[in-house]
Formats: C-alpha cells, sequence, structure tokens
C-alpha cells in the first residue's frame, strides 16, 4: 500500500511484530497515529513493510523494530544447521549442561535437545586458565585441522566457545579469522558475552549461531526497502543498528514486550502508580512484568543478568518479562479425559479463531465474541469481519462434548480457564517475588489486555487498572518513544578493594558503548554503571547500580541484608562483573493539545447484550476518542479503540485521563476483591 499523494512523510515509526497482528505506531505532523496490518508468518518481512508503505516511510524516517523472529525460530526450533567449536574435552558441555532439574518430583524429567548435535561440535588442541594464561598452545596445525572438519560438516553458521576466552579472547580470534574464509557467519563467545559460567556462554553462542542466518535474512530483506533508519529493539529494551543486530541476533529473544515495559511503566506514573503489574494480552501469549516494585532498577524495569528461553539459557541482559500461553488466539478442546483445556497451541493469524470465518478452531476470541464482550463486526480497524455464528458453532461444538447447556456456557469455561493462566503468571511475578498485588495498579494492553484486567484485578486484589491509550500497540509505541540504548558488559572477577582495576574495566566499557552511538549523538548520552558482587565463596551474584567504588563491599553487604535478612561483612567482596548502560532519550514527542477541553457525555446510547455469570447485562458500548479528560463510565460496559478493546465490568468506573488513557477503580461500596493468596 502506497502512501497517498501529498501526505507527509513519518517522522518516526514503531513497529511491533506479534503472532496475529503487526502493530504500527507512526509520528507524523506532531500527532500519534496507529494502527495494525495482519501478520504474514509464512513471510515475517512482508507485513512489516506493508506497515512500513501504509505510514509513509521513507529513507529518511526513524524505525524502530521490536520483532518476534528470534523467539520464534528458537521456540519452533527453525533455525541453521549450525557447528560449535570448543576446547578440546568439551564438546559435550552443551549436553550435559547443568544437572539440574527444573520439576523437581517430575518421574519423567525431559531435557530439550542442544541446537547444535554431537555430530556437529568439535574440539580444538588448545588450553587456557582461568586467568587468561596459556596452558596450550593454539598451533597452527590445530587450527588447519578443525577448519577441515568444520568445513566438511558443511554448516550454515559456527559458534566459537573455547575454555576461559572472557579473560583472554585471543585464541578465539585466531580461530574465527580462520573459520571466516568458510565464508558462513561465525559467532565469537568472547565478543557476543565475555562473561564466567562456560555452559551458558557456549549455549549462548550456539543460540545466536543458530539464530543468525534466518535473522539476517529477515533484517536484509528489510534494509533493501530501504523504507526507513532501522533500529532494532534489544531484550534489555535497547536498540541496536540494523547491522550489528542482524550478527547479535540472540540479543532479539523477547524484544517485542521489552519495548512494551517501558511504555507501560510510563502509562502507570501519568496515572499515579509507582508500582504496576502489566497484561500484554495479545493472539498467541500473555507477557507479564513486575514494574517499580521488587527487584527493579533504579528506572523501575525488571533487570535479568541471564534467562532461558525455550529451554536454552541466554547469558545476556535482558528485562524480567514472564510469557504464558494463553493469548486471544489459544485454543480451546476437550482433551481425551473429557476436561477443557485452553492453551498453549494457538490458531495464529492464519487460519485464525473461528470468527475470523476461515475454518478455525474455537478460541479465547470466540469466547469473548459469544459472551458479547467484543460487541462489534469487525476488528484491527475493519481489517477483519466476524463471523459471530461461526464462533457460536465452535463454542458450541465444546459445549455439547462438555455436555454443558449451550454455546456460552462453554465460552464462560473458556474465559476462565485463560484468566486462571494469566493469574497464574501475575502471581509467580509479584507474589512469588515478595510483592503484594494489592499494592499495584494493572496496566492492561495489547489486543486483549483490556477484556481481562478487570477479573484478574479483583482475584489478586489489585488496587487499580490502567488501559493506555493506544493500548493494541503499546509495544509498538514503546519501540518509538523508547529512545536508543546500548549496553556492554564483561567478567573481571576483583577484588571490590581494587578500585584502581575497577575504574579501568569502566572506562573501557564506556569507550565501547559510546562508540555504538553516532558522533553527533554522543554528547547526549547519559552513561550508567553497574556492579554484580559477591561473597567470596558464594556462587550467585547481586546487581548494585552506580556504585561508588570505594564503597562497593559495604553497599554489597547491605543489599545482600535488604534481600535475604542477613550479612555477613567479615567476608572478603568479589566483583565478578561490570557493566556500563548508555541512554540516549528520544526526540520530544509531545502531541498539539486537543481543542475540546470539555468531557463529552459518556455514551451515546449503544448497548450491548453481554453474559456476566449466570446473566445478560445491557453493557454500554463506547469508543474511547468519545470519552474527553474526566469523563467517567460506570460498568458494564465496553469501550473501544483501534486494535484493542476495554470491558469495564459492573460495579468498576472507568475515569478518563488527560493522556489518553483509562483509569479504572472498584465503585465504592462494592464488595472487596479477594484476598491473595
Amino acid at each position: 500500500m502506497k502512501r497517498a499523494r501529498g501526505a507527509a512523510a513519518a517522522r518516526a515509526i514503531g513497529v511491533d511484530t506479534g503472532g496475529t497482528f503487526t502493530d504500527v505506531v507512526v509520528w507524523r505532523d506532531g500527532r500519534q497515529h496507529a494502527f495494525k496490518v495482519p501478520s504474514t508468518p509464512d513471510a515475517p518481512a512482508r507485513a512489516v513493510l506493508e506497515g512500513l508503505r501504509r505510514a509513509g516511510a521513507d529513507a529518511r524516517t526513524q524505525v524502530r523494530h521490536g520483532s518476534t523472529i528470534a523467539t520464534n525460530a528458537l521456540l519452533e526450533r527453525k533455525g541453521a544447521r549450525a557447528v560449535f567449536v570448543t576446547t578440546k574435552g568439551f564438546e559435550d558441555a552443551l549436553e550435559i549442561a547443568r544437572q539440574d532439574r527444573p520439576d523437581l518430583y517430575s518421574l519423567a524429567p525431559a531435557r530439550r535437545e542442544p541446537l547444535v548435535p554431537a555430530t556437529r561440535r568439535f574440539g580444538v588442541d588448545e588450553r587456557l586458565d582461568e586467568r587468561g594464561r596459556t596452558v596450550r598452545a593454539l598451533t597452527a596445525a590445530a587450527v588447519t585441522a578443525v577448519v577441515r572438519r568444520v568445513r566438511a560438516a558443511e554448516p550454515e553458521a559456527i559458534a566459537l566457545g573455547l575454555l576461559h576466552s572472557y579473560a583472554n579472547a585471543a585464541h578465539e580470534r585466531r580461530l574465527a579469522r580462520a573459520l571466516a574464509a568458510l565464508g558462513v557467519p561465525v559467532t565469537v563467545s568472547s565478543a557476543l558475552c565475555p562473561e564466567i559460567r562456560e555452559y551458558e556462554r557456549f549455549a549462548t553462542s550456539a543460540a545466536n549461531a543458530y539464530l543468525a542466518p534466518r535473522v539476517a535474512a529477515y533484517l536484509g530483506a528489510l534494509a533493501e526497502a530501504r523504507l526507513g533508519r532501522i533500529e532494532v529493539v534489544l531484550s534489555h529494551g535497547g536498540t541496536a543498528p540494523i547491522a550489528r543486530a542482524a550478527k547479535e541476533s540472540v540479543r532479539q529473544l523477547l524484544s517485542g514486550p521489552a519495548a512494551g515495559l517501558r511504555a507501560a511503566l510510563d502509562a502507570a506514573r501519568a496515572s499515579g502508580h509507582e508500582a504496576a503489574l502489566t497484561l500484554d494480552v495479545g493472539g498467541t501469549s500473555t507477557d507479564v512484568a513486575l514494574l517499580g516494585a521488587g527487584e527493579t532498577g533504579r528506572d523501575g524495569l525488571p533487570r535479568r543478568r541471564a534467562r532461558e528461553v525455550g529451554g536454552v539459557p541466554v547469558l545476556l541482559p535482558t528485562l524480567d518479562v514472564h510469557t504464558v500461553g494463553a493469548g486471544g488466539g489459544s485454543i480451546a478442546r476437550v482433551d481425551a479425559g473429557g476436561l477443557l483445556r485452553v492453551g498453549p497451541e494457538s490458531a495464529g493469524a492464519d487460519p485464525g479463531p473461528a470468527c475470523y470465518g476461515r475454518g478455525g478452531p474455537a478460541t479465547v476470541t470466540d469466547a469473548l465474541v459469544v459472551l458479547g464482550r467484543i460487541p462489534f463486526d469487525t476488528l484491527a480497524g475493519g481489517a477483519l469481519t466476524l463471523d459471530r455464528a461461526a464462533a457460536r458453532r465452535a463454542l458450541g461444538a465444546i459445549a455439547k462434548a462438555l455436555r454443558l447447556r449451550d454455546a456460552a456456557a462453554a465460552a464462560a469455561g473458556v474465559l476462565a480457564i485463560a484468566d486462571a493462566h494469566m493469574e497464574a503468571a501475575l502471581r509467580r511475578v509479584s507474589v512469588e517475588q515478595g510483592a503484594d498485588p494489592r499494592d499495584c495498579a494493572i496496566v492492561a494492553y495489547g489486543g486483549a489486555g483490556g477484556l481481562h484486567a478487570c477479573s484478574l484485578a479483583e482475584s489478586l486484589g489489585a488496587r487499580a487498572v490502567v488501559w493506555p491509550r493506544h493500548a493494541g500497540v503499546l509495544c509498538a509505541l514503546g519501540a518509538l518513544t523508547g529512545g536508543s540504548r546500548r549496553e556492554r558488559g564483561r567478567s573481571v572477577l576483583l577484588p571490590a578493594a581494587g578500585t584502581a582495576a575497577l575504574e579501568r574495566e569502566f572506562r573501557r566499557l564506556e569507550r565501547e558503548v559510546l562508540a555504538e552511538f553516532a558522533p553527533a549523538e554522543r554528547r547526549r548520552v547519559t552513561l550508567s554503571r553497574h556492579v554484580e558482587a559477591r561473597c567470596r565463596g558464594q556462587a550467585h551474584e547481586i546487581e548494585l547500580a552506580a556504585p561508588v567504588l570505594a564503597f562497593v563491599a559495604r553497599d554489597f553487604h547491605a543489599a545482600h541484608r535488604r534481600r535475604f535478612g542477613v550479612a555477613d561483612e567479615a567476608r572478603a567482596v568479589i566483583v565478578v562483573s561490570v557493566q556500563v548502560r548508555g541512554a540516549l532519550p528520544a526526540e520530544r514527542m509531545a502531541e498539539r493539545p486537543s481543542r475540546s477541553r470539555t468531557p463529552a457525555p459518556a455514551s451515546a446510547g449503544v448497548t450491548a447484550r453481554v453474559r456476566v455469570g449466570a446473566r445478560t447485562v445491557a453493557a454500554r458500548v463506547v469508543a474511547r476518542a468519545a470519552l474527553a479528560p474526566g469523563a467517567v463510565l460506570s460498568g458494564p460496559a465496553v469501550v473501544h479503540d483501534d486494535g484493542a478493546t476495554l470491558w469495564v465490568a459492573p460495579r468498576w468506573n472507568a475515569v478518563a485521563q488527560p493522556d489518553g488513557s483509562l483509569a479504572l477503580t472498584r465503585a465504592r461500596g462494592s464488595r472487596g476483591a479477594r484476598r491473595t493468596r
């Protein structure tokens, strides 16, 4: 779709690719404009390019893009034919792993196969010690031998992970130069993640090689179209130019949800809430996180130095997002034992839910249609026409299998199970981390987050719900407004008292981070320092932000006492790793004020019949744009916006905010929410 003749070019665009829709937010003429296009899983770049053309992108447009291409390739095991080269004797480290059991009581524990099988893992005769000193030199004969074996394996990508290369990368760099002659991407672990813990470093490098060709092809297709200066959102919430992102594909895992967290935190704070739980319900899954409470950073965002994705440990910084397979497209079915199941399988964009009219299965979206919470004839700005009869037939078949009275009863069961999955996920990131959800607001976004928010807030006892403006495309908005960020770190294993050595490491990292920004940008970059420290003999670290180097030991013991209730201040403290983060704020995108500031009537008289429990109630149907700041809407009501829907449950009130969001609270006099378990 081409830009209309005479239309202004977009100044900046945020794009987020989901399983069902690709979301686009455009900054043009002092306004934010949002829309969705159907995703194209068979050729993911096609939907993104369609969105960019429709948005009016040209070669000068700044584009920030959160993508699921790496995440999906890893989860579905659809990566490249990769080879792993390591120190002789450590070829099976990827398979031996950590020997821990995620489910202690499982009688048949299962572990996913490594990304690189044993037949494509090769050892090279060399060895360094933990300080990077040579134990066994890397000879020319050893290099020639391993290159010959790798060539015979016909790889599409190569991962290098030598023992203790974080302390001395000379052997890895030499091997990388030799292997580059094979003409395939080479991932060097000491460049990607120069950190201790060999298995995790090896697995991260193998994952990067496994993903690199597919991600590079995808990003290459975007770059060739010349529809903008593209930066890719990374899993820690930062961004990278497309050339670097193609080389470090593993950093893009869960990049879309990471972009949404920053926009969600801004929405929560604009409504007066410092602590929040996010509820991002899309077509395939629900992503949740805890903001501004618990173990979040100084900026209120939850960070982790490592995580597991699809059974693969990734030793890189990431925002802490928990994902559960319950979304609008999650398939409802009756299993062999006669139990109703919902997810994690999804109907995706094609064929999609039954209500899309393409012969799809019964899903959570169909349940919402049957119950009346989606009372519209179209979705996604008219891109999809809903087939209500198909939704009723699909849920009717489930009702028959369960011997229920009608499709609505089956739909209520499907919705209850989906809500239970989401509630468990929210408890995992709040209660299980020592945070009380009653002290938090729920920020609901994604196409369907607002349809589940009131029920979940009641179950958790959350104090309020925030439904942001552009809720249906909030991850794309976060990509657009989040600015540019870079992050670098390395293991140092230095005593906390070694302030001079720590200062040298920090200055080296600061130079590396600044070098990743354009020369004209560097004066506006804000740098922050972080260390991970532990007592000598401990196995896990605590992160300290903006440390005063002379007081690292003191600050570590204080942090240890806050987290665990005890500290042994007589024990020596070791700084395990140092990190530097650089942030370049985005261009301020304050919209021109609306001409009308007078609250408009909340309803124009349109109603829908909605099933609530055993009753059918009349609910007002309102466009979000009709709610001027200060307007109050009492439930039951349905609020619709381009790409998202909000269900205001009975005994809830929604108040329109100046920034376009809706703030929901329980009406006075209603029964209190259940106490959190």
